[in-house]
């Protein structure tokens, strides 16, 4: 993919809200095809990132390149954090899909049968077809992960964008829904972001993350990034990046706070490498 223009380029990407500096000169760029997580705790920034991705937050200073034009939902698909489906919504899963094609409002649409050939090719791709017909209120969490999938690459975007999209599942589903969005960025070329507080789900499957830390990121493969010297670096204080029963964990040593040495200690935040 040398060469290649990206799937999605961030140069110097800043963001103040409130006063407050969320992201500070954030870059990296995703390749088509390419999976990568997005990791950090609450409150790093990893939403307001795919917000200014998404357009709906601006930026500060630098910008942020998708290719084909980043207007939603064109260029980018996108699945936002957990969404409460009633199970009295009179929805099918394959209604929900289709919505999906409903997004751009200018130029023609699909005909009918095209519409409908491409939406039950979605739901097949997403393994949804055998529940396709029941309400998606009454779908279990790893169901309707599925299904809002399926919903945002209807359109074949360029770049898949995923909020916290394994928070709530059990394991089982989690580890399905990772090897499904590898599966599908291989075959479709889609180049994949999804943000996660814990690595271990996705090292199966990802190519490289970006590491968010109040505000600031490191990006690379993740044996480059999760190591101590990196993410001390990042962090501004040592932290330990420790394996503890196959796993690995990054913990926060003694953060000196202010100048006058106030001593604190951050809670464990898992992230492991290879």
């Amino acid at each position: 993919m040398s060469g290649a223009t990206p799937a999605l380029t961030v140069a110097g990407a800043c963001v103040t809200l409130g006063g407050r500096t969320v992201l500070r000169e954030v870059n990296f760029s995703l390749a088509a095809g390419e999976f990568c997580g997005l990791i950090g705790s609450n409150g790093s920034g990893k939403t307001t990132l795919l917000r200014a991705i998404l357009g709906f937050v601006p930026l500060d200073a630098g910008c942020i390149e998708v290719a084909g034009g980043g207007a939603l939902p064109g260029g980018i698909g996108y699945v936002p954090q957990k969404i409460e489906l009633d199970p009295g919504l009179p929805l099918r899963a394959r209604d929900v899909v289709a919505l999906g094609l409903e997004g751009a409002r200018l130029g023609p649409t699909l005909p009918s049968r095209s519409r409908a050939e491409r939406v039950e090719q979605m739901l097949a791709a997403v393994g949804a077809s055998q529940f396709a017909d029941r309400r998606v209120g009454l779908l279990s969490g790893g169901q309707q992960q599925r299904v809002l999938v399926a919903h945002a690459l209807v359109r074949r975007p360029r770049l898949l964008l995923l909020d916290e999209p394994l928070a709530n599942l059990d394991v089982r589903s989690t580890a399905e829904i990772v090897a499904l969005l590898r599966r599908l960025s291989r075959e479709s070329g889609t180049a994949v972001l999804l943000s996660a507080h814990d690595m271990n789900p996705l090292l199966p499957a990802m190519d490289r993350i970006v590491y968010l830390a109040s505000g600031a990121a490191v990006a690379g493969k993740a044996d480059e990034v999760v190591r101590t010297e990196v993410l001390s670096g990042l962090y501004g204080y040592h932290v330990d990046v420790v394996r503890v029963h196959g796993r690995v964990v990054v913990v926060a040593a003694e953060a000196r706070e202010e100048s006058h040495a106030a001593v604190e200690r951050d809670p464990v935040h898992t992230a492991p490498v290879p």
